[in-house]
Formats: C-alpha cells, structure tokens, sequence
C-alpha cells in the first residue's frame, strides 16, 4: 500500500531502530545535510548510508536535534569522514560542547557513549535554514529536552518531530526525572505541533507517518497519565535506559548488566527521588523482571539479553 504521505523533494529518511535514532537526509544539486547520526556503536553503518544516499553531492551540514547520544552519537564518525561539514546544534548545550562536558550533555550519567564532536553553528528558534531544496524554519521543542529543537517545512507542511512527538506517544521526560517541572513543556510543545499542522510527521524513532488529531491526542493522554502518576513515568524511564543498555550490548552476564546499571548515577538520581525505601539492587532487579515479563528482555542461564 502506497504512504499516505509526501516527503519534501530531496528528502530521504533512514529508519533505523531504537538504538539509533531516524536520519533524514536533504540533498540538491549541490549540496547536502543529515539530520541526526544514531549512536556511536552504529558509526560505521552511519558513514556508510550517508554516502550511498548522497553519491557524489557533498555533505555540507550535519543537523543535531538533540545532543542525546542516540541522536548525536555519528557526529565524530561523520566529521572525520567529511571534514568540511558544517555541523549545527541547539543552543542551550553550546558551551557543553565546546568544552566537551559529557556528564553536562547526559552521556556520563546514562551510562552512554559519545565521542567527542565539534560544532560549528546553531539552530536558533525562531530562524530558518536551507537544507537542500527547502527551507526548514526552526521552534524549540522543550519537554523530552530543554534545548530541543524541531524542524518544520511550511511548503509540504512536512515535520521533523524528532523525540517531541512520537507515532504513539513522546520521548521521556528527562527534566522531571531532575526535579524540573517539565509536563507542561511537553503540552506546550505538543501545543505547538498542533499550530502548525502539519501533515507529515518524520519523528525520531519509529516509521514516518501521517499527522492527525488522533496521533495529538494519544500523546496527550500519555502525557496526562504521567503528570497525574509520575512515579509511572519515572519506572517507565529507567526501564528505557536498561532496555538501551541491552540494545547496546545485546547480551551480558546478569551479574555484570546489574553492577553497571548500580554504578550509573541516572538509577541512583531517579531511585533516590521516586523509590527511597527501595534497596537499589532490588530495584534494578524488579525493573529487569518487567522488562522480562514484557518481552524485551530475556534470561538465557547466567545472561540477560535482548529480545
């Protein structure tokens, strides 16, 4: 069955999984730009697709959403494999960047990778940026991050979602997680969203899709569930983060898998705030079993491994 969708002319979008985060590529005559590059352990397939899918067009911008490992993760890979290209980041982790302040950009206290990368330019809201053959405008997209941005061309009304708005639902909450008050963000980007109405939606993770009102209103009830529950959300995140981790390592020794996740200062931050009376073994250990009961996980005699 055909999409019930257009893609802007010169727009690709690699699906690419959970590990990885979507990749767009917008490509002209002459020039070229991604838009986000997946995590780290998935360098070498990022390079490889960005140059089957450009041919001989140059890559002149490297686009980042978002500096969440997944999404950001390929920069170093594609920098040293295209080192004229222009890289673009939101604002707000500027300076953490220039720095390279990774417990700053999350990476130290998820328990993620990311090499070090340079910047050379911003994404500003509320400004507009030509990528390919169209012009993108720009809108902070806070909620799911802070300094997110999200990328909205009017022509087509084609919307770069990356982790603000989902098929079913939206990325985590990090904020709340910290002790900010960051629901009413995720409304207020979803608020945003609806203003602009767009019509196809090219979202972070999972396959592109159709806008409707319907796709809002899932979000929406996921968002009140959480904001009337937020110890609900704050187990459904660390979950995520472990799910991650297998993803990442796809099988590890149960003990080891335990030690790291006990180790890795986001469990002990969101324990600490949501889970007191818990022993964070314990903890660890029930979040895993959820996991297994749910079917993303798997014990298979001494290790835990992806399912």
């Amino acid at each position: 069955m055909a999409p019930k969708y257009a893609l802007p002319r010169g727009v690709q979008v690699i699906e690419r999984g959970w590990l990885s985060a979507n990749m767009v590529i917008a490509s002209g005559p002459c020039n070229a730009a991604v838009i986000d590059s997946g995590y780290c352990t998935h360098s070498l397939q990022t390079v490889a697709l960005v140059q089957t899918a450009l041919a001989e067009t140059p890559l002149n911008y490297l686009l980042n959403t978002h500096l969440h490992s997944d999404h950001c993760g390929g920069n170093a890979a594609l920098q040293a494999h295209f080192p004229r290209v222009q890289t673009l980041i939101p604002p707000g982790h500027a300076a953490a960047v220039t720095v390279w302040d990774p417990v700053t950009l999350s990476h130290v206290p998820t328990g993620q990778q990311c090499p070090m990368f340079a910047h050379q330019g911003l994404l500003t809201p509320g400004s507009e940026i030509a990528l390919g053959e169209n012009t993108w405008q720009i809108h902070a997209a806070p909620g799911h991050d802070p300094h997110s941005v999200i990328l909205f061309e009017p022509v087509s009304r084609t919307l770069i979602s990356a982790d603000a708005l989902w098929e079913n639902g939206f990325g985590v909450v990090f904020p709340e997680l910290e002790g900010d008050d960051a629901f009413e963000a995720v409304g207020a980007t979803l608020d945003l969203i609806s203003q602009l109405s767009p019509i196809t939606v090219i979202p972070g993770h999972g396959r592109v899709f159709p806008y409707s009102e319907t796709v809002l209103e899932r979000a929406r009830t996921r968002l009140s569930a959480f904001t009337a529950n937020p110890i609900k959300h704050a187990r459904h995140a660390a979950k995520v983060l472990l799910k991650f981790k297998l993803l990442e390592v796809q099988q590890q020794d149960f003990e080891l898998f335990r030690d790291w996740a006990l180790k890795t200062p986001y469990f002990e931050l969101v324990r600490n705030r949501f889970f007191p009376s818990v022993p964070a073994a314990d903890w660890i250990d029930t979040l895993v079993e959820e996991l297994q009961i749910s079917g993303a996980a798997r014990r298979e005699g001494t290790n835990l491994a992806n399912a």
